[in-house]
């Protein structure tokens, strides 16, 4: 029996790919392949953008850079990429990185380079969420593996 697919942040799996081109490894999301199939992304590259690349926030409905760079087409291309692969995979869960303006479920930065959190989710992350596909961060893996375990 084929092992159900997941959809993880690659930085998560120590690529490294954040802006900042350091990766994030965690074990606790390595130990999901003993049970899943990982389906490792990252919109932000995916969608053409350089890594290490300027930090980017969500401003309304447009990423923009510290220097005021429009990244906005770049994270739309990555969402839909990283949506393809989820479906071509049949992926009914995504773990992504919190807090960032593509991965970010629940809490992402504000705006305004400072640090400062508000609730909301990034381009991929929405964008799953509207074609169905439940979307966690690193600190919600339990609640990933609840889910998988009642849909199955």
């Amino acid at each position: 029996m084929q092992k159900e697919a997941i959809l993880i942040s690659a930085c998560l799996l120590g690529v490294p790919c954040r802006y900042d081109g350091k990766s994030i490894p965690n074990d606790a999301v390595w130990q999901l392949a003993k049970t899943y199939r990982l389906i490792p992304v990252c919109p932000e590259v995916m969608g053409g953008l350089p890594t290490p690349r300027e930090p980017m926030e969500l401003q309304g409905d447009r990423v923009v850079g510290q220097s005021g760079a429009d990244g906005t087409s770049a994270y739309r291309k990555g969402a839909q990429i990283a949506l393809d692969l989820a479906k071509q995979y049949g992926c009914r869960a995504a773990l992504l990185k919190e807090r960032s303006p593509s991965c970010g479920a629940g809490e992402i930065h504000n705006g305004r380079f400072d640090g400062g959190m508000v609730p909301g989710n990034g381009i991929t992350a929405a964008r799953l969420l509207t074609e169905g596909i439940a979307v966690f961060h690193e600190r919600q893996i339990d609640k990933l593996v609840a889910f998988l375990e009642e849909k199955a």
